[in-house]
């Protein structure tokens, strides 16, 4: 029996890992388009790069970050009547001191009963007012932030170092597992050639 037989499955294991990691490192490499023989290659990142952009850029703009959304999430009852506490605050605070240290003679007029309904009445108006003001103001922000304009000129703007870096860090494991796979794959393929060559032997 030839006993060199048996490193096949070892070649074939290193074919496999080493094709596997060309194939990831030609995701990102070459940076820059290069031509070898007559063929342009270029990794396919730094290739797709802009329609990436502007890919993620609708999505962002479309599903992750919508203005409805956060309008609707700003402007809930539960959300207002957690700031609710806060405002009373701050309205106390203004009617007591900062009111009656503009107005001296006011401060001889009002007692803590008339503090308390004007606070009321202030609390009841922002409760109404709070909401028609993130409408108004999420309308004019929306019209004024082009989040998906953002997104792609920010991810366009990415060099091809920050973008492998990104990806590596975001997928490494991933990529770890396919170069593992192709080892596993030809070396198992590398026992099959040995033992259809031994039993035709």
């Amino acid at each position: 029996m030839n006993w060199t037989l048996f490193l096949i499955p070892i070649i074939s294991a290193f074919i496999g890992w080493f094709t596997n990691w060309i194939a990831i490192k030609m995701l990102f490499h070459p940076r820059e388009p290069k031509k070898i023989l007559g063929i342009t290659f270029q990794g396919i990142f730094p290739k797709r790069q802009q329609q990436f952009a502007m890919k993620l850029g609708k999505l962002v703009s479309s599903e992750l970050l919508s203005f409805a959304d956060i309008e609707k999430k700003i402007s809930d009852p539960d959300n207002v009547s957690k700031l609710l506490p806060i405002l009373e605050t701050h309205i106390d605070t203004f009617l007591r001191e900062k009111l009656t240290a503009e107005i001296p003679m006011l401060g001889m007029l009002i007692g803590d009963k008339t503090i308390t309904q004007v606070k009321g009445v202030f609390i009841k108006e922002l409760q109404e007012l709070f909401p028609l003001l993130m409408k108004q103001y999420m309308t004019t922000l929306e019209n004024e932030l082009d989040l998906e304009k953002i997104v792609i000129e920010k991810v366009g703007r990415f060099s091809s170092n920050k973008l492998e870096d990104i990806l590596n860090q975001i997928m490494s494991t991933e990529f770890r597992f396919v170069e593992i796979i192709g080892a596993v794959l030809g070396f198992i393929i590398g026992l099959f050639q040995v033992f259809l060559t031994i039993a035709t032997s």
